[in-house]
């Protein structure tokens, strides 16, 4: 059974924020430098420098001691919503949670963004507010989907462990609606192929461990030998696992045809060519229209350690993603690090 970081199955509102705030403080305890890289980017100017600080013999005014050790203070009050539904007055109310921090954010979440009356309207008592201030208040409106994306942006492969977090928290999110599905089209799942290339390929499957999260996608690449090197829209999602009445599946996404049933049996016999452990262990299946043959190469000299999501409409700087065919070819002229 997966035992997930986040919790689910309760009053919606509440878990959102208890989840919200477990995965701030999971980065925190993770890296203390990534997290604050995270709020620099983010949410406070570039002048922001929350580590703490050791100097020696700083002079003061009536004296030098020996050393001091500081940190500039700084407060962000969060107010998180399952949809648009900030309310002005409250929101104006929470201003009173600050005190005389020297950095101070009001961080308005939910699956959508304010609208932009709304957000015209309380933009401008803030600033009447700010105008009595000494250290102003910032406001920052932004998604479930945003945040998220901004803490991958300061991760990197190797960070296998928060990695595995942030998919939980982002499968969490999608399948309480917190992240639009919509958004599946833009995004390219990579995922380690070496022994399994070859089935994969002539089978248009590709087969996953079901305790792993992930982001929603409609491409799903392969990667072997320093470059993706086929790419595939996925059309099917389904999970399968051996028990004692025979096999039991579960179609998450497309359907389950005797086809698909069969590719799912022979996968689990390629699997245990490899010592790989499809019947017990319950995985997902992820089927593709097919598999056309690409070459995204990465260019630095690390390999990736697991899956790694890419913003198709980033990697070729355009929102109109061309058909999978097309694409194949596209990602050949890009590369990525």
């Amino acid at each position: 059974m997966k035992i997930h970081y986040f919790q689910r199955y309760h009053e919606k509102e509440n878990v959102a924020t208890a989840n919200t705030m477990l995965l701030l403080s999971r980065l925190y305890s993770y890296s203390s430098d990534k997290f604050f890289r995270f709020l620099k980017s983010e949410y406070f100017s570039d002048s922001f420098n929350p580590e703490i600080v050791f100097t020696l013999q700083e002079k003061s005014v009536d004296s030098i001691p020996d050393a001091t050790i500081t940190q500039e203070s700084f407060k962000i009050v969060v107010e998180i919503k399952m949809s648009d539904w900030f309310h002005e007055d409250q929101l104006l109310r929470h201003l009173n949670s600050f005190t005389d921090e020297k950095y101070k954010v009001m961080l308005t979440l939910a699956p959508e963004t304010m609208e932009a009356g709304k957000m015209k309207a309380f933009e401008e008592k803030l600033k009447e507010y700010n105008e009595k201030q000494k250290h102003p208040v910032i406001h920052i409106n932004t998604t479930f989907e945003a945040m998220a994306n901004a803490i991958s942006d300061v991760l990197d492969d190797r960070d296998y462990d928060m990695q595995d977090v942030l998919a939980d928290y982002l499968n969490y999110c999608y399948s309480d609606g917190l992240i639009p599905v919509s958004d599946a089209w833009k995004y390219m799942r990579m995922q380690l192929a070496g022994t399994t290339f070859d089935f994969n390929i002539s089978s248009n499957v590709y087969y996953d461990n079901a305790e792993r999260g992930f982001r929603a996608h409609d491409t799903l690449g392969l990667y072997k030998n320093k470059s993706v090197r086929a790419i595939g829209k996925v059309i099917a999602r389904i999970t399968a696992v051996e028990t004692e009445n025979g096999v039991k599946y579960n179609a998450e996404f497309g359907e389950l045809t005797d086809e698909r049933k069969s590719i799912i049996a022979e996968a689990m016999a390629d699997g245990d060519l490899h010592g790989y452990d499809l019947r017990t262990t319950e995985h997902r299946y992820f089927f593709v229209e097919k598999f056309y043959e690409t070459d995204y190469k990465k260019v630095t000299p690390r390999a990736p350690m697991g899956t790694r999501i890419f913003d198709l409409t980033q990697v070729l700087g355009t929102e109109d993603i061309p058909d999978i065919e097309e694409l194949a070819q596209r990602l050949m002229s890009e590369s990525w690090t």
